[in-house]
């Protein structure tokens, strides 16, 4: 038997050419797909390397390339449907203009739709982008990572990836700490008993924060020449058992705010303790009773 007789053999009604011709071109058809693919994300990575050349920023460039590289693939997907005898017009019509958008709205789910369409508002209002330090309704904390086509990447402090839907990111309330100014005030506050002579703990407690490197001179020009305090202090509550004293203390950024308000709470503390300051705290008087 030779070569034209074995190709012309049939298995389950398909003949051996048949199947050798679909398996070579769907072969090129992949390899095309991938090196197409790796080309786009090459050609990408080089445009973000061009200091002072690059149009879009980090987060537009991803979420671009993602778009991008989703469209070669279901061209890709079009191309090895149109081998299938009997899939010719399915792939004529995911190659249509209209039919991709038809093939969309039919075969994903409206949530994926939202996330996709929730992903351009942020790219393009950008309330946030890739390396923004934010929180999300008060309850998740950390830098975004990623934009992709359905999720926002966000590395929290535990150094864990939380992925939150684009379209619950746009009804979400964000506080952007690296939006516009990025300067940040510590609230340091710390209780005091009611014996305690409040011009001195506010003066023990503004030479601690004076003190630490990671403090900043928030004050305008007026200020500084009517001699306010660079920290200010003040009493802001009459609690049950303590005067809670709050300090407004300013550092360069986010993240320097936190690390300053943690040292000097710490600071503050010790500092109270040798100058016998009080720093009052619950406590119960147990009766006990003998029979």
């Amino acid at each position: 038997m030779n070569l034209k007789e074995i190709l012309d053999l049939t298995v389950f009604g398909l003949s051996i050419r048949w199947i050798v011709v679909f398996c070579v071109k769907a072969a090129v058809i992949f390899v095309f797909v991938r090196l197409v693919t790796a080309l786009i994300k090459y050609l990408f990575r080089r445009s973000m390397r061009r200091q002072g050349k690059v149009v879009l920023d980090e987060t537009k460039m991803g979420f671009i390339r993602q778009i991008v590289v989703a469209a070669v693939y279901v061209i890709g997907v079009a191309a090895f449907l149109s081998l299938i005898p009997g899939m010719e017009k399915v792939s004529n019509s995911i190659l249509a203009s209209a039919g991709i958008g038809a093939m969309a709205v039919g075969l994903a789910s409206q949530d994926a739709l939202s996330n996709i369409v929730g992903g351009l508002f942020i790219i393009f209002s950008r309330p946030f982008k890739v390396g923004d330090f934010i929180m999300v309704d008060s309850v998740i904390t950390g830098t975004v990572m990623e934009i992709t086509l359905r999720h926002t990447v966000i590395r929290n402090a535990e150094n864990r990836m939380i992925l939150i839907p684009n379209s619950k990111m746009n009804s979400s309330t964000v506080v952007n700490s690296s939006y516009g100014e990025t300067d940040t005030c510590a609230f340091v506050e710390v209780g005091v008993s009611y014996t305690t002579d409040l011009d001195h703990a506010i003066s023990v407690m503004r030479d601690e924060i004076m003190k630490h490197p990671l403090l900043t001179d928030h004050r305008t020009d007026a200020e500084r020449e009517a001699g306010a305090p660079q920290v200010a202090i003040r009493v802001t509550n009459l609690g049950d058992s303590a005067i809670t004293l709050r300090a407004w203390a300013w550092a360069s950024t986010t993240g320097n705010a936190f690390t300053m308000k943690c040292d000097l709470l710490k600071a503050v503390k010790e500092r109270f303790d040798r100058e016998n300051i009080e720093i009052p705290y619950p406590y119960f008087n147990q009766i006990v009773m003998k029979g």
